[in-house]
C-alpha cells in the first residue's frame, strides 16, 4: 500500500474516533440530564396527594383563590408560590426541580437551586432566585398532618435546621457540613452527637461557570470532579457503596454540567457603548474576572476578605477542619496517585466568571445585591428589597424591585415575608465590591453595557 492510501486511512479511522468520541460526549450529557430529572437519589419527599392538596394549607385570600380554581391552574399557583418550573421542551407538566415517579413520588434533585427561570424562562442551570424550600417544606409538612401521610427527613430536619430565610437563598452549606458530620473519610456513617452550625443563606452559584472553572464553591477550595458532586446524597439511607456504585453516573453529570453555556442576551444593545465598556472592563476587572471573546481567559483569582469586603460569614462558617476532613475523604481521594487537590488554609473568595452575568440576578455569594447597576453604584445598593415581577429590569441588569424600609413582619403570609431580602440580617450583608468607585458614571454605564454580552 502507497504512502498516500495509508494516509488517506489514517485520516479516516481519525475522523471515525472522533466522531465515535464526539457520540460518547453527547450521549453521556443526555444520559446525566435524564439521570438528574428521571431518577430519584434520595428517599422520596412526598407524595403527587401532599403536592395536589397542599394549596389548603395557604394563608387567606390565596386559599379560597385556589378552592376556585380548576387542578391545573392550582398546579400552576403551586409551582410560583414555590419557585418551582416545567422542563423546556417536555410537555409532561413536571416540575424540573423534582424526580416525579410513576408511583406518585416526589423527590428533590439538583435543579431545585441549580435550575431556575431566567426573567420566565426556565433554564436548566440558572440559579432558582425563586426558590422557596423553607416555606414549601413548612405547608407540606402541615398538609401530611392533615391527610394522613407520613414524614420526611426533610419535614423533621428543617424543625431544626432552617432551609433558608429568603426565597431564592438556601443554608446549603450547613446541609453538606451537616451531612458530612455524621461520615468518617471512607463515608461510613458514624454515630456523632450534633454540634453546632453557623447558619447563613447562599445564592446559588449558575452552572454555566462549571466548564471554565478549576476549583468549585465561592472560596473555591475543592478541586472539581464527578465524586465531589455527590456529596449531598450523603443522607443516612445510601451507604458508602452508594456513592462506589454511581460513579459512572456522576461522570454523565460531570459531562452535562460541562456542556452548558449560559443564555444569550435577546434584547437591544449600544454595540459603540459595548466596544467601549469592554475595554473599561478589560483595564479595570479583567484581572479577576477575566477576559471573553475567542481568546477568552479565566484566572481563579481568591481575593483576600480584607481586600473584597463582601459579607465574611459564609468564609468562617466552613472552617479549616471541615475542609481537611473534605481533603482526606473519598470524596477528593479515592486511592488514586494523584489525589485531588483541595485548599485548606484560605481567607476569602473567588471572582467568578461572568459569562452569561446579566441572566444570574441577585448578585453577589449571599444573593444581596439585585441588579448589575446596584453593582456598579455600591452607595446606592438598597438596605431591604423585594423581586416584584419575574419581568426583567432592562435599565438596570436584574431583578425588578420594589423597596422597603424594614420586613413586614406582621405579614400574616409567610412566603412574602420571605420574599424581602434585609442586608441587615446576618449573613447578608451588601457590602464591599467597592471597586466601580474607581469609575465615572460614563464608564459605569459603559461597563453595564458590556455586560449584557457576556
Amino acid at each position: 500500500m502507497c504512502h498516500k492510501t495509508l494516509n488517506i486511512v489514517f485520516v479516516f479511522l481519525a475522523c471515525v474516533v472522533a466522531a465515535v468520541a464526539s457520540a460518547d460526549d453527547t450521549n453521556a450529557v443526555a444520559r446525566g440530564y435524564r439521570l438528574l430529572t428521571e431518577t430519584p437519589l434520595l428517599p422520596s419527599d412526598f407524595h403527587q396527594r401532599v403536592i395536589d392538596n397542599v394549596w389548603q394549607s395557604w394563608p387567606e385570600p390565596l386559599r379560597s383563590e385556589a378552592e376556585k380554581a380548576t387542578p391545573q391552574q392550582r398546579r400552576e399557583m403551586t409551582f410560583a408560590r414555590y419557585g418551582l418550573t416545567t422542563r423546556p421542551g417536555d410537555d409532561s407538566g413536571k416540575p424540573l426541580q423534582y424526580v416525579v415517579g410513576d408511583d406518585g413520588q416526589w423527590t428533590m434533585n439538583c435543579f431545585s437551586c441549580h435550575g431556575g427561570s431566567v426573567y420566565g424562562k426556565p433554564t436548566p442551570g440558572a440559579p432558582n432566585n425563586r426558590f422557596a424550600l423553607q416555606t414549601m417544606t413548612e405547608e407540606v409538612r402541615r398538609t401530611k398532618f392533615r391527610i394522613g401521610e407520613p414524614m420526611s427527613r426533610m419535614d423533621l430536619g428543617s424543625l431544626f435546621i432552617p432551609l433558608g430565610t429568603t426565597h431564592g437563598t438556601t443554608n446549603a452549606v450547613v446541609f453538606g457540613m451537616g451531612l458530612m458530620h455524621q461520615r468518617d473519610e471512607q463515608l461510613n456513617v458514624v454515630n456523632r452527637p450534633p454540634v453546632p452550625f453557623v447558619h447563613h443563606d447562599m445564592d446559588a452559584p449558575p452552572w454555566w461557570h462549571f466548564y471554565k472553572r478549576p476549583y468549585i464553591y465561592i472560596d473555591g477550595f475543592a478541586q472539581k470532579g464527578h465524586r465531589g458532586l455527590m456529596q449531598f446524597m450523603l443522607v443516612p439511607e445510601n451507604g458508602p457503596e452508594f456513592f462506589r456504585e454511581h460513579e459512572d453516573d456522576f461522570r454523565d453529570v460531570y459531562a452535562y454540567m460541562s456542556s452548558l453555556r449560559p443564555p444569550k442576551y435577546d434584547g437591544t444593545v449600544d454595540d459603540e457603548l459595548v466596544l467601549v465598556g469592554k475595554g473599561v472592563f478589560d483595564r479595570n476587572c479583567a484581572e479577576c474576572h477575566g477576559t471573553y471573546g475567542d481568546d477568552s481567559e479565566y484566572p481563579n483569582r481568591r481575593i483576600p476578605l480584607d481586600e473584597i469586603g463582601t459579607d465574611p460569614v459564609r468564609a468562617e462558617a466552613l472552617t479549616e477542619a471541615g475542609r481537611a476532613k473534605y481533603a482526606r475523604s473519598w470524596f477528593a481521594h479515592a486511592g488514586e496517585d494523584d489525589p485531588q487537590q483541595t485548599i485548606v488554609e484560605l481567607d476569602g473568595y473567588v471572582a467568578p466568571p461572568l459569562d452569561g452575568v446579566w441572566a444570574s440576578a441577585p448578585y453577589f455569594h449571599n444573593g444581596s445585591v439585585p441588579t448589575l447597576w446596584h453593582v456598579l453604584h455600591p452607595s446606592e445598593r438598597p438596605t431591604v428589597w423585594r423581586p416584584v415581577s419575574e419581568v426583567m429590569d432592562e435599565q438596570r441588569v436584574g431583578l425588578t424591585i420594589e423597596l422597603a424600609e424594614k420586613m413586614p413582619v406582621t405579614e400574616p403570609d409567610v412566603a412574602i415575608r420571605r420574599s424581602y431580602f434585609d442586608t441587615r440580617r446576618f449573613g447578608k450583608s451588601n457590602s464591599g465590591h467597592t471597586y466601580p468607585d474607581e469609575l465615572s458614571e460614563a464608564e459605569k454605564t459603559a461597563v453595564l453595557e458590556y455586560l449584557k454580552t457576556l
